[in-house]
């Protein structure tokens, strides 16, 4: 039993280990959990996006009995294909690790390799919350508009690809007196809400701002923020808002945006504040293309392969990888506005 051969068994095979993981609760994050990305399973590597752009117009008055001065116009068609980008991250135990483990007794050898299996695999800093890591920078970027890789390079830019021009940023004056937030707020909500083309939907889609530590600290501050708390029972709950919580003002729910605990790789620039709509069916999605092994090609794709892989020569070490193949789009970069702290 003093051999790898444990890895042979069905509990560590491709479809287990993929199984095991589909199973694990998802690891907490104020974007996903917002569900604002509509998940869409596709069975090929890129995915279609078809644009159809239509307007109104006036009809003008004629008499009776004339034929109408023009026809209407059909809305214009186009068909886009976006690549789904490979995610890919592995771990090896070596056969001197084993070791160790087994060092409790042979009976239980495999129930304790099957918890380090896990352990690197679905633990605190594992495979998986790795994966799901960077699952959450790339919400972050879609937000913006874009599809980054991890070192910061552009994959897609969403203004580019919809040939979109970005809405201009909108400057907060943080320092300024009563009276003065109203106006650049309303410039974000008019201009999200014409630009969504009937992508918004009264009573049900909200507006989300996800502010810097600085633009958050300022803005909780201001007068205007101060004053319309400060008559009614809702002044309590303003006083008690700390750092990465929210409050609802001025028809926006404001984050203080929480990022990776480095400050840096994750994160809201600290003058800045990021306006998306949630609730806005067609704007956000979440491709989730299938693995390129052999039994999983045409299938729908999963958030997660699990791979294991042997040491055939030598049988020193036993390995597995991970892949997920997710591109998080946003369809109507339009709707995405930003924001800054001038003072």
């Amino acid at each position: 039993m003093a051999t790898l051969n444990i890895f042979r068994n069905d509990a560590f095979s491709m479809l287990e280990l993929t199984s095991a993981v589909e199973r694990i609760p998802y690891l907490p994050s104020f974007l996903g959990d917002l569900g604002i990305f509509t998940p869409n399973p596709i069975r090929t590597t890129a995915l279609a996006v078809e644009e159809r752009t239509g307007q109104l117009s006036l009809v003008p008055m004629s008499q009776r009995g004339e034929p109408p001065a023009s026809d209407r116009t059909t809305e214009l068609r186009k068909m886009r294909y976006f690549e789904v980008p490979r995610l890919l991250q592995g771990d090896t135990i070596q056969a001197s690790e084993i070791q160790n483990v087994r060092a409790f007794g042979e009976d239980s050898t495999f129930m304790q390799m099957q918890d380090e299996v896990m352990r690197r695999l679905a633990g605190p800093t594992g495979l998986i919350n790795l994966i799901q890591y960077t699952w959450e920078y790339q919400r972050l970027a879609a937000i913006q508009g874009l599809l980054l890789d991890s070192d910061g390079s552009v994959r897609y830019n969403w203004f580019d690809e919809f040939q979109i021009t970005a809405p201009v940023e909108v400057g907060f004056n943080l320092a300024a007196g009563l009276g003065t937030l109203k106006h650049p707020i309303n410039v974000v909500t008019r201009g999200m809400w014409r630009a969504a083309k009937g992508a918004f939907i009264p009573g049900r889609t909200k507006i989300y701002a996800l502010c810097g530590d600085g633009f958050w600290d300022a803005f909780v501050n201001h007068p205007d923020v101060i004053q319309t708390y400060a008559n009614w029972e809702a002044a309590a709950t303003l006083r008690e808002k700390q750092a990465f919580e929210e409050f609802y003002f001025l028809g926006i729910y404001w984050v203080n945006y929480r990022g990776s605990d480095d400050n840096s790789t994750i994160k809201i620039a600290d003058d800045k504040v990021r306006f998306f709509p949630v609730d806005a069916p067609g704007v956000f999605e979440k491709a989730t293309a299938p693995c390129e092994a052999i039994e999983y090609v045409n299938t729908p794709g999963k958030d997660y392969y699990v791979m294991p892989i042997f040491d055939l020569q030598r049988n020193f070490w036993w390995r597995m990888e991970v892949y997920s193949y997710p591109l998080f789009i946003c369809k109507r970069p339009e709707v995405l506005f930003s924001g800054r702290s001038e003072a």
